[in-house]
């Protein structure tokens, strides 16, 4: 019987090298994406963040520019890795012992749901938006300290009053939660965002103005 178990896991092995000669790709898959000058995607968000939490200052824009480019140059050297302004396997690996926000996997659903249920048509950017300003809600002590907390908390969200907050996420709303995590503030610190076309509060619109984002304006 032994002998017929292995004989069945060395098959098992052949047939898995022989359709994946090169490896598992799923393990390739999954390994640090390399960024460098020119880049522009969420995973330069990401660089950028790490870069700030661990004091080599760097705007949070998403593109991987000269700035950038000089504060990975400057952490390789304090951390004496190969110094070519190039965040590759090495210097991810050194980047990531510093862990982006935590949000619990619950935390994030919810988050997805305001996304959608609010900023669903938005451009992706007004949706990156929308979880930035829960994420800031969390950091100030004027507001619950869940995302479950804030976004249900009363009048606080539209799609809360009208029940659109219990429709089913898509995927662009969970990455933009992520890329929200991950550091981008497209809307640069804001607490509060509003339609101005539909808004009838005069509070809202007493409230100090940073930037209109797709149809939404974002404020303090």
């Amino acid at each position: 019987m032994k002998r017929w178990i292995s004989l069945c896991i060395a098959i098992a092995a052949a047939l898995i090298g022989s359709v994946f000669p090169f490896g598992n790709p799923t393990a390739e898959a999954a390994a640090p994406t390399m960024v460098h000058y020119g880049s522009q995607n969420g995973d330069v968000w990401d660089v950028q963040a790490r870069l700030n939490r661990l004091g080599y200052p760097t705007t949070l824009d998403g593109i991987y520019g000269l700035e950038t480019e000089r504060q990975v140059i400057e952490f390789q050297k304090d951390h004496r890795l190969r110094i070519d302004g190039i965040v590759g396997p090495e210097t991810w690996a050194h980047l990531k012992k510093t862990q982006p926000t935590k949000v619990s996997r619950d935390e994030r659903m919810w988050m997805a749901r305001a996304v959608y249920s609010e900023a669903r048509g938005e451009p992706y950017k007004g949706q990156v938006a929308v979880a930035a300003v829960v994420l800031n809600r969390l950091q100030s002590d004027q507001f619950p300290n869940t995302a479950k907390g804030v976004i249900l908390e009363e009048g606080a969200f539209t799609a809360v009053s009208d029940g659109q907050i219990w429709l089913k996420p898509d995927h662009e709303a969970h990455r933009a939660v992520q890329d929200a995590i991950n550091g981008w503030d497209p809307t640069e610190g804001a607490l509060y965002y509003f339609n101005p076309d539909t808004a009838t509060s005069d509070w809202i619109w007493s409230r100090p103005q940073i930037k209109k984002i797709g149809k939404h304006i974002f404020a303090r």
